[in-house]
C-alpha cells in the first residue's frame, strides 16, 4: 500500500512520519508532481534468540513422580 504526498505540503516532522509507518507501507514524495523520495517502513528486527523469561508461565508440572526419576539414576550425580 502507498500513499502519495507533495513535498511542499507535508505538515509532519519526518520523524513523525517515520512513526506513522507500519511494515511494508510506502509514503512516496513528490515535487511538481514527480515522485523524488520513497519512505518504507521496514519490520523491527527480530532478536536472534528470545530473552530469558518469556516463556514463564507457560509450563506445568503436573506431577512431582520421582518414580520416573528412578530410570535415570546412573545418570544423576
Amino acid at each position: 500500500m502507498s500513499t502519495t504526498m507533495a513535498a511542499e505540503d507535508i505538515r509532519l516532522t519526518v520523524s513523525e512520519l517515520v512513526d506513522q509507518l507500519t511494515p511494508g507501507q510506502e509514503i512516496i514524495l513528490t515535487r511538481n508532481r514527480l515522485p523524488v523520495a520513497k519512505l518504507i517502513g521496514e519490520a523491527p528486527p527480530r532478536p536472534d534468540r528470545p530473552d530469558p523469561g518469556l516463556g514463564r508461565g507457560m509450563i506445568a508440572i503436573l506431577s512431582d513422580d520421582d518414580d520416573i526419576l528412578q530410570d535415570f539414576a546412573e545418570y544423576l550425580p
